[in-house]
């Protein structure tokens, strides 16, 4: 059984961190994030076919020294195709059923169970559904009793929502589904393939899963998930390897080689061989790869790319930092299908 990961887009909304790295190998607790799909998959999974565009190259550097136990296949985009474009463009690899998932969901969903109700429904289609407080802000599915999806409604009114249940990002599909999609441009999945499946085939259904679901597609959501995970593991801070902390952690997690001075950091994330000086107090911050802070910093909601030097007595509130040149290529806007959306 195949699965192809959806890891090819810029990751725009979680710059400056996705200016130097692909946005599926962001650490999330000092394990890469494409990481943490490998190792939810079940065993009749034996091919992974990484759907890559930005960055490759790190990404095929990465499976070189990773170790899955799976057959993977680092499948190169010409350009961006989207969740559709990129699944038709995977389409020589499939031999039966194959899952298709998007490498920034960060859940607790059990595959297995997915398997089984597909199976049991004969089903063409089966999408992950998850429960949202505010339906106004999603694509909402109108679901049956037994589980069959008959339509999306999008953005609706509160009192107008079918149900509170929203595409949680994992697919589980029949090969004939193919068929559906244009080869060789941009296609939404969700947009343009789910609805002819639906008026086609009546056998479009969704799986409903409990426990935690984040689409790490910002800032905000990236620090999300690292407290939510810490809460999991039952533990208020991570902590790698060759560090020296003066200061004092609260919901954090530090990478390998971090030097922090006699600070209060707060709620936040730094990468390996950040430095930190004394006196400074960090909320809700991401700090990159070998960036420096000086003494007597205060930043609040804060984003500071890899190798920055946030200079002594700085002060900064709501802002991305990044001062050296943006890759070339690299969009002003994302590219693509947002999940939920």
């Amino acid at each position: 059984m195949e699965v192809i990961i959806l890891a090819g887009g810029f990751g725009t909304r979680l710059r400056p961190l996705t200016y130097t790295r692909a946005k599926s190998l962001l650490p999330i607790l000092n394990k890469p994030m494409i990481a943490y799909l490998i190792d939810m998959l079940p065993s009749s999974v034996d091919t992974v076919i990484i759907a890559a565009n930005y960055r490759k190259q790190q990404l095929e550097k990465f499976f070189k020294e990773y170790n899955t136990g799976k057959e993977i296949i680092i499948n190169d985009e010409p350009e961006p195709l989207g969740t559709g474009g990129a699944t038709k463009f995977a389409e020589q690899h499939i031999t039966g059923s194959f899952f298709v998932l998007n490498s920034d969901i960060i859940a607790s969903l059990d595959l297995e169970e997915m398997i089984a109700l597909h199976k049991k429904k004969k089903a063409m289609a089966t999408i992950s559904l998850w429960p949202v407080e505010d339906v106004s802000e999603f694509g909402v599915v109108d679901i049956t009793e037994t589980g069959k999806i008959t339509g999306f409604v999008e953005k609706p009114k509160p009192e107008d929502a079918p149900s509170d249940l929203i595409n949680a990002g994992a697919y589980l599909l029949e090969p004939d589904i193919l068929d559906y999609i244009q080869i060789g441009r941009l296609v939404s999945m969700e947009k343009e393939i789910f609805p002819q499946i639906i008026s086609d085939t009546d056998k479009f259904y969704g799986y409903r899963f409990q426990g935690y679901w984040i689409d790490v597609g910002r800032i905000t959501s990236y620090l999300d998930v690292h407290k939510l995970l810490l809460e999991q593991h039952q533990t208020k801070n991570l902590i790698g390897e060759n560090c020296v902390i003066d200061g004092e952690l609260t919901h954090t997690s530090i990478g390998d080689d971090v030097v922090i001075g006699d600070s209060m950091i707060e709620d936040s994330v730094l990468l390996n061989n950040a430095s930190i000086g004394s006196h400074v107090h960090l909320n809700r911050c991401v700090i990159g790869e070998n960036a420096v802070i000086e003494d007597a910093v205060h930043l609040d909601h804060v984003a500071v790319g890899d190798n920055e030097v946030i200079t002594k007595g700085t002060e900064k509130q709501n802002e991305i930092i990044w001062t050296q040149p943006v890759p070339e290529g690299y969009p002003k806007k994302q590219i693509g299908n947002v999940i939920g959306e």
